[in-house]
């Protein structure tokens, strides 16, 4: 699941610092609600958020269902853009001429990104636990959404939109 609207999703801003004062805005405690109810007869053993406040915020939302253990996973975090508080669109003009690659301001590049978040997958896949909600961000999503859909190229995963507090169900055989 993607966390809930922020208000640096209404100023059009980057994120990576969880020191920051980056918050749900009352859409995203709305849509982190509506989520609650639909997931509420899932039984969560676990729910994994990224160390950014915003996904342990619509994880505290989303358990109120479920009393699940909330665990922080370091490698769940948003891409470290280095436009820190600078606007996302400033930040895509940066990396356009090869979006994959550059490495801007000593941030990660999108594949150094993607490399992360399979180290995350791979461990993930060791686990014991039945059910788990991963609550993250949407450049995360994206490698998510590419690895257990399949037929998805690196060049591609730009195209992936993942909407706040949306949420996609994966099965697999451990």
């Amino acid at each position: 699941m993607r966390h809930g609207r922020t208000n640096y999703n209404d100023l059009g801003l980057c994120n990576d610092d969880p020191n920051q004062n980056i918050h749900l805005t009352a859409t995203g405690i709305a849509q982190a609600q509506s989520a609650a109810v639909a997931l509420r007869n899932v039984n969560f053993e676990r729910i994994l958020v990224s160390p950014l406040p915003r996904t342990q915020q619509t994880a505290k939302i989303i358990n109120q269902f479920h009393n699940a253990p909330i665990e922080i996973h370091p490698d769940l975090a948003d891409i470290r853009s280095g436009f820190e508080g600078k606007s996302v669109a400033e930040y895509f003009t940066a990396i356009a001429t090869d979006p994959l690659h550059l490495r801007v301001n000593g941030g990660e590049s999108l594949l150094d990104h993607k490399l992360r978040v399979m180290r995350f997958i791979d461990w993930l896949t060791k686990q014991q636990d039945e059910t788990l909600l991963i609550i993250a961000h949407e450049e995360t999503m994206r490698v998510f959404v590419a690895h257990f859909e399949g037929g998805i190229a690196d060049a591609q995963l730009r195209d992936i939109q993942i909407g706040n507090c949306e949420y996609r169900h994966f099965v697999w055989n451990c």
